[in-house]
């Protein structure tokens, strides 16, 4: 599925969700996204030892708990990191799954259980905060 018919508000350069491969509207997510050698950051991102930068990751998580409960017309900010854990670090051309679940809601907050993974691999996990918010015109 296309994240942007989802209702994703990202474009180019600043997707960070290639495809949605499950979908609970409302409630849970799961995406992915390979970060192809050649992206211009990781020129400098520990030279000679590239790695995703753990703020790509955590984006590509938020991305993914937007779609989860959102939709076409709504827009969700991420308000919180709430926790993250980063656990080994992700390469150039690993393709990473993401995924997100709602735990809850309450006054236009929305928390959402993250996690990042390259195969079976756990390389990223946490809480994060996301705001309803309506999209400026």
């Amino acid at each position: 599925m296309d994240p942007i018919s989802l209702g994703l508000p990202h474009r180019e350069p600043f997707i960070f969700v290639e495809s949605v491969e499950k979908l609970e509207a409302g409630s849970l997510a799961e995406c992915s996204k390979t970060f192809r050698r050649g992206e211009s950051f990781f020129a400098g991102h520990f030279p000679g030892n590239a790695i995703v930068p753990g703020v790509l990751l955590v984006e590509g998580m938020a991305q993914t708990a937007g779609i989860a409960v959102g939709g076409p017309g709504k827009m969700f900010l991420l308000t919180a990191i709430r926790s993250m854990k980063f656990l080994r670090p992700v390469r150039p051309d690993e393709t990473i799954g993401f995924r997100a679940c709602k735990m809850g809601d309450t006054a236009g907050l929305v928390q959402c259980t993250v996690e990042a993974r390259v195969g079976r691999d756990l390389v990223a996990e946490g809480q994060i905060i996301l705001a309803n918010v309506s999209p400026s015109k």
